[in-house]
């Protein structure tokens, strides 16, 4: 079967060919229908060799779905021909995280060598993808594959962080998305959906910005410098209840934390290396409370599978073949990517 590997640190992906696995006891082997291209492999492929935390050559993609095509000795809950979504953060399934669907925050999944699917175990650009248990797959119960596929993170993770601040955004309150790529665009749309809030959304490019009105923002904002001001201005001088940021870089993360109300929240989804100073006195207001989310439960991507399928969250996507995969993650490395990247492996 053909796959996209990052096979050298320092190298652009490769398509080749490898075997077709098969499903040993408890795996499902998974007909890829779909899968996203995150800018989380980005960074994966830009960290150097000394830190490169996985086993090379890698294959890449932690956004998938597909069709159960075979299953392992023992597995039960799905059947060949089922349409999933695959739940990436595996754990140990036996601890108490895991047993409550909170996978993601599994204390031993690491220690185990357990890793998510494109980040150190096989991914999904690839015409097929083993699963390691039927427990990390969601049925798609009629959604669109390439509708589906980047939900599983773009969705999955925004709906994890502003979770958390729901009862903050009540009438009269605002959020403010930093970052309106592939996660924060689904983040406006989920706002809207799930808050009576104003969401008012930062970003540096224009075509997001528009894209952030397309799907539901209240007021749009270039991220720059004068940003927390105009925010304070549009709040009253209150500041957001709700910040989240999702490029996570050193200029953002000071907008969000210049921007946040007292005892609001800042959530710093992204991963663009910034760093958030909390101290009694510090930069933040008084009483702020600060998350670094890392992508969600199993319940929760099944709440975000029903967002998706009720019509109130879609993603913007354009479509590759797996072969022109190295040159959408070239284009997405570049910022022109509106939305999400979305391979189908299959054509």
């Amino acid at each position: 079967m053909k796959a996209i590997q990052y096979r050298k640190v320092g190298r652009a992906p490769e398509v080749v060919e490898i075997p077709v696995p098969e499903p040993g006891p408890g795996q499902v082997l998974l007909k890829v229908t779909a899968a996203g291209l995150c800018h989380s492999d980005l960074a994966v492929m830009g960290w150097p060799e000394e830190q490169f935390p996985y086993p090379l050559p890698l294959t890449l993609g932690h956004e998938g779905v597909g069709t159960v095509a075979a299953l392992g000795a023992g597995v039960s809950g799905v059947a060949e021909g089922d349409e999933v979504a695959v739940y990436g953060p595996w754990g140990c399934g036996r601890c108490r995280a895991c047993a409550e669907g909170r996978e993601n925050s599994c204390p031993h999944a690491a220690g185990l060598g357990i890793m998510p699917p494109g980040l150190g175990s096989p991914g999904a650009l690839a015409e097929y993808m083993l699963v390691d248990s039927a427990r990390h797959l969601v049925p798609l119960g009629g959604l669109d594959p390439v509708q589906a596929a980047p939900l599983t993170d773009a969705g999955l993770t925004p709906y994890h962080a502003l979770r958390r601040s729901l009862s903050k955004l009540v009438p009269g309150s605002t959020a403010v998305v930093i970052g309106v790529g592939g996660l924060g665009h689904l983040a406006v749309q989920m706002l809207r959906a799930l808050t009576p809030a104003r969401v008012i959304a930062l970003d540096v490019s224009k075509e997001k910005l528009e894209l952030a009105r397309t799907v539901g923002a209240h007021e749009t904002l270039v991220s720059d410098a004068e940003a927390p001001a105009r925010l304070r201005e549009l709040t009253g001088g209150g500041g957001a209840e709700a910040v989240l940021d999702f490029v996570g870089a050193e200029a953002t993360v000071a907008i969000a934390a210049a921007s946040v109300a007292v005892a609001g929240d800042v959530t710093v989804v992204g991963i663009g290396g910034g760093t958030l100073a909390v101290g009694f006195g510090g930069a933040l207001p008084f009483e702020v409370s600060a998350c670094f989310p890392y992508w969600g439960s199993v319940p929760e991507l099944l709440d975000v599978v029903a967002l998706a399928r009720q019509g109130l969250v879609s993603c913007h996507v354009e479509t590759f073949s797996l072969e022109e995969a190295p040159a959408a993650y070239e284009r997405l490395h570049a910022g022109e990517i509106s939305g999400r990247a979305v391979v189908l492996p299959h054509g």
